[in-house]
């Protein structure tokens, strides 16, 4: 009777529990923005302007085309030196896990890259580039670059021994080698360490970017800063933490689901 009573509750589907989720999002951001707004009442709005305030302002960027230009220098700086931290880290850190003596050696390094802050490769950056657009790039570079080495190693220590000793024995060439057993192995992990790396290069780029440059989205809320523009502070942050959510959730996820989708049926099974 329990049996059947069971069989008789209605299933819960993926959909539906996406669906659940999203709405809950929803109401949280609804909460958010209704405690902003009543605090924004109570408070001067050159300290915490209300919505409809940087509403306007957004408005504003997006109607002189503020917004896009300064976006798209933005994601240009990033998209280089990430690109540039991955061909370049990719081949260390095959090699540091490759090679067990190497990798010992080096092994202290990447720790050190990784706690150096970003405002320390800015100053460095402008002192040895000046103000140019290599500032914002050689920043975004030596943030993502350790980040990208460390995953990459990561994943190739963790290739099966018995694998590499297996494609001895019969002679596997070496590109096949790379092709069949290191790369599907290394995969995920440079995955999981693209994005976090892409995630900080996009942040530190705002932190070089009001030190040194005259555009990107970090000079335009540097300049609204010293103006006392408060209302273009917050439309800019918005739209940056909009712009990430979006490609993070919009992107970058459903890139990884759709690559590794054999890794969750191949766990099904």
């Amino acid at each position: 009777m329990a049996f059947a009573d069971a069989k008789s509750l209605p299933r819960i589907t993926p959909r539906r529990i996406r669906t659940d989720l999203l709405m809950q999002r929803l109401a949280l951001v609804g909460g958010l923005l209704a405690i902003w707004w009543l605090l924004s009442l109570r408070i001067p709005h050159y300290i915490l302007p209300g919505p409809p305030r940087v509403y306007d302002a957004f408005k504003l960027i997006v109607g002189n085309g503020d917004l896009w230009r300064n976006l798209g220098t933005t994601l240009e700086r990033v998209g280089i030196g990430f690109v540039l931290a991955t061909i370049i880290a990719v081949p260390l850190g095959i090699m540091f896990g490759a090679i067990r003596k190497l990798g010992e050696f080096f092994e202290p390094v990447l720790p050190v890259l990784n706690t150096v802050s970003s405002a320390i490769w800015a100053i460095f950056a402008i002192i040895w580039f000046g103000v140019s657009e290599s500032t914002i790039i050689f920043v975004v570079f030596m943030t993502a670059m350790p980040l990208v080495i460390t995953n990459v190693w990561q994943g190739t220590r963790s290739v099966s021994a018995d694998f590499i000793e297996l494609a001895q024995i019969l002679r596997m060439p070496a590109w096949k080698v790379m092709t069949k057993i290191y790369l599907p192995t290394i995969m995920p992990y440079f995955f999981s360490g693209a994005r976090l790396a892409f995630g900080f290069g996009w942040r530190v780029s705002l932190v070089a970017e009001t030190l040194g440059a005259s555009s990107g989205v970090g000079y335009r809320l540097r300049q609204a800063a010293d103006l006392v523009q408060t209302d273009q502070v917050f439309a800019w942050t918005i739209t940056m933490i909009a712009m990430m959510a979006a490609l993070e959730m919009g992107v970058l996820k459903p890139l990884e689901n759709h690559i590794f989708r054999w890794r969750r049926e191949a766990e099904a099974q």
